[in-house]
């Protein structure tokens, strides 16, 4: 393992792979903590954040390109950044339901299977795991 890849990648890519890493983290935590309370607020607010930086940067990374430098992959980023709007707005109107199912399919979506993804022959981030 070696992060020497990631490192020497395009700027982009480091900053999003740092946060997707960050949040995915934060967000086994908030899965698993009490919710509610104003910790869960605080690392709310914290995985939003990460996860604006996520989907944003992704938009200054062009490895896979299918319709001039973009890929299905920045329909996801569009998708993510309008769930994260509805989840925060669920949360601050209290439709708990709502909230909780949005971030849920958001940390689930846009983490965990998106980040599989990027552990494929090829990607930066199986060069860094698994090596050249």
């Amino acid at each position: 393992m070696s992060l020497a890849p990631l490192l020497d990648a395009a700027p982009a890519i480091p900053l999003h792979a740092f946060a997707a890493t960050a949040a995915f983290f934060l967000g086994v935590i908030q899965l698993a903590a009490p919710k509610g309370k104003l910790p869960h607020r605080a690392l709310g607010w914290l995985w939003v954040a990460l996860m604006l930086v996520v989907a944003l940067s992704s938009f200054w990374i062009h490895e896979i390109r299918l319709v001039g430098p973009w890929s299905p992959i920045h329909l996801l980023s569009i998708f993510a950044l309008a769930m994260l709007a509805l989840g925060v707005m669920a949360a601050r109107t209290r439709n708990v339901r709502r909230h909780k199912i949005t971030m849920i399919s958001i940390f689930f979506g846009a983490l965990v299977i998106a980040g599989l993804f990027t552990f494929m022959p090829g990607r930066i981030m199986h060069t860094v795991i698994f090596g050249p």
